[in-house]
């Protein structure tokens, strides 16, 4: 991997494809990092790693989270505590998705799209939904750290 690769890592609930979102990325020649910062009471801990280049979110459903894991004990309760734990990572991301309604495939390809516009000039906000404000406007500013 070059060493002017973009530094990514990836933030959010339990069962929301943060290390399928990694693993496809690297596969594709990305510096993609899976952060389970939702195991850990350090705010912050997304920065503990290093300040990445592009903060990607993503987010699930108590139902989803249990579906996915096969279980049943996940209620709304247990997710809204890890989205408070991971409040300041939300606030700081640049791309926000929730993954409920999405297969494997549709959250790597959201994630590619989104990561192929960082550089260039993004579409209309109206034409990428899942692109956060924050992106939109670092791009208007500095895009390199």
């Amino acid at each position: 991997m070059e060493r002017s690769t973009p530094r990514i890592a990836i933030v959010g609930v339990c069962a929301s494809g943060k290390t399928m979102l990694a693993e496809a990325l690297r596969a594709r020649g990305y510096n993609a990092r899976s952060i389970a910062q939702e195991h850990s009471y350090v705010t912050g801990m997304w920065r503990a790693h290093g300040q990445p280049n592009i903060l990607i979110y993503l987010d699930a459903r108590a139902e989803t989270i249990n579906a996915r894991l096969g279980r049943d004990d996940w209620d709304q309760a247990a997710v809204a505590e890890q989205h408070r734990r991971l409040a300041e990572t939300r606030r700081y991301c640049d791309l926000y998705l929730p993954t409920d309604d999405l297969t494997e495939a549709e959250v790597v390809e959201r994630v590619v799209c989104f990561l192929e516009g960082w550089f260039a000039e993004p579409p209309p906000e109206e034409d990428r939904p899942y692109r956060s404000s924050r992106a939109a406007r670092k791009k208007s500013t500095t895009r390199r750290r």
